[in-house]
């Protein structure tokens, strides 16, 4: 799979980082009540989203790798949800979400992408994501 690149050098790590502590500011300006409750609950979801990453980005092999992608992904997922339903809670306006639902979204859709840059070096008949024939070079 050639050189192995750091994880600090993933763009999608670097922008999860910067999102969970944007976030743990967030959720600093909400409710006391919420400090052990919702704020604790999305600030664990923003942070395990880079560390899932971090965790199996240095695995050897490729099934581990995808996993660590897909975790990375759902905790991802897990943190707009809790973002949301601050927002319906009253404890931001809808422009903050939206921002923050954006931001997270397009760190999902760069996992999308290493996932199945992943699966390219797995059997075919492993891969979950499905290969899309090039035009350019239609098969016989």
């Amino acid at each position: 799979m050639g050189q192995s690149m750091r994880v600090e050098d993933l763009d999608v790590y670097n922008k999860l980082c910067r999102l969970h502590i944007e976030v743990c500011e967030l959720t600093h300006r909400w409710p006391a009540e919420e400090r052990y409750e919702l704020g604790a609950q999305v600030r664990r979801s923003s942070n395990s989203s880079p560390a899932n990453l971090c965790e199996r980005h240095s695995d050897r092999h490729v099934r581990n790798k995808i996993e660590g992608v897909n975790r990375a992904r759902g905790e991802a997922l897990e943190t707009i949800h809790d973002l949301y339903v601050a927002h319906l809670k009253g404890y931001h306006k809808q422009e903050v979400y939206d921002e923050y639902r954006d931001r997270y979204l397009e760190c999902v859709r760069m996992l999308n992408g290493m996932e199945r840059t992943l699966e390219k070096h797995l059997p075919p008949s492993e891969r979950r994501w499905p290969s899309v024939p090039n035009p350019a070079n239609p098969k016989p």
